[in-house]
């Protein structure tokens, strides 16, 4: 499976690309099945959200949040989430 960016159906935000970087993670830490079932408007957002981190520490730190979120699959930017999983 290829890690893509989320699809602009329905997406009222503006489409956010797919870093290299978090390509690589999701896919190396057995994650890409788990971002894919998430609505794409969430894979949209968490893109989002890491892209405007202005500090390198910030960014990393939004990216280990989403990676924990996805690997528990019981959150979604520390909301509750009980949509479809893996």
């Amino acid at each position: 499976m290829t890690t893509s960016a989320p699809s602009s159906e329905n997406l009222k935000r503006a489409l956010q690309p797919m870093p290299a970087d978090i390509g690589r993670l999701l896919k190396e830490r057995h994650l890409e099945r788990a971002y894919e079932m998430r609505p794409a408007y969430q894979r949209n957002d968490y893109l989002g959200w890491i892209a405007r981190a202005k500090r390198a520490d910030t960014r990393q730190k939004r990216i280990d949040q989403m990676l924990d979120e996805l690997a528990r699959g019981d959150a979604y930017m520390k909301m509750e989430y009980n949509g479809p999983r893996e």
